[in-house]
């Protein structure tokens, strides 16, 4: 029999979690870093990103931002109240958190604007090729896949990775300084909600899957639940690179050329 599954230590500790949980975080850590070292990060720090791939990265995880509710909104479909502790606590999370993530979107676009790139062009433009790798993904697992699956990749591992990357972002005082003064407080406010120091979404959402398998789930189940989280590290790694994908033909060229 499964055994019942309650958080006894630090909700951000991951020792305070299954065995199962441990390694699966363990053995997805490479594909997370993937996305921690990405160029993307060290450019925006340095402020050297270029004006088209702002705008590549700007509307091309737009789509991402702006479904994240509707995401949450699926999961939430495949709750049933009293039917079992871990159902009962990602309905009380989901309903809490989805009006939530609405308000992350008008953040999104503030940044954008703060960072060059008009609304209209946001909300309008047309996303890099490849970019919507990510987007898809999270549309597919929340919407067909299981209840602990679609929280898995979303909230716990989209969720977790963007708090790594945008505490080393926000961290940039180059990267601040390098948006208008006017409105900067509005266009970091989307970074500063999301940087890891802040966010307890990923430890909140891990907690809801180990609620949902229990301490020592079959290990078909748990593959599966790797095999959804990084899915979600690799489709994220995949839109960030074609988001660059302008910005490293234009250095390839600058290299011929020198």
């Amino acid at each position: 029999m499964n055994a019942r599954f309650e958080l006894t230590g630090p909700q951000t500790d991951i020792a305070s979690y299954p065995r199962w949980t441990q390694d699966m975080v363990a053995d997805c850590a490479d594909a997370r870093q993937a996305i921690v070292s990405h160029a993307m990060w060290s450019a925006m720090c340095a402020a050297t990103l270029d004006a088209e791939t702002t705008r590549h990265f700007m509307v091309g995880v737009w789509p991402v931002i702006e479904r994240f509710p509707g995401y949450m909104s699926h999961s939430l479909l495949k709750t049933r109240y009293g039917r079992s502790p871990g159902d009962d606590l990602a309905r009380r999370w989901l309903v809490r958190n989805i009006r939530v993530e609405q308000n992350h979107a008008e953040y999104w676009l503030n940044w954008a604007e703060s960072a060059g790139v008009s609304r209209e062009e946001v909300l309008g433009g047309e996303p890099p090729k490849g970019s919507q790798a990510l987007a898809a993904w999270c549309e597919d697992v929340t919407r067909n896949d299981s209840l602990a699956a679609g929280i898995a990749a979303t909230n716990y591992a989209v969720e977790g990775a963007t708090g790594d990357w945008s505490q080393i972002v926000y961290d940039s005082q180059t990267y601040a300084e390098s948006l208008p003064i006017t409105g900067r407080k509005a266009g970091l406010r989307w970074l500063q909600l999301h940087a890891a120091y802040d966010d307890t979404h990923p430890w909140e959402a891990l907690e809801i899957v180990c609620t949902l398998l229990g301490g020592n789930p079959p290990v078909d189940q748990v593959e599966h639940i790797r095999e959804c989280v990084r899915r979600s590290y690799v489709s994220m790694s995949i839109t960030l690179d074609r988001c660059m994908d302008g910005l490293a033909s234009v250095r390839r060229l600058s290299d011929q050329a020198a």
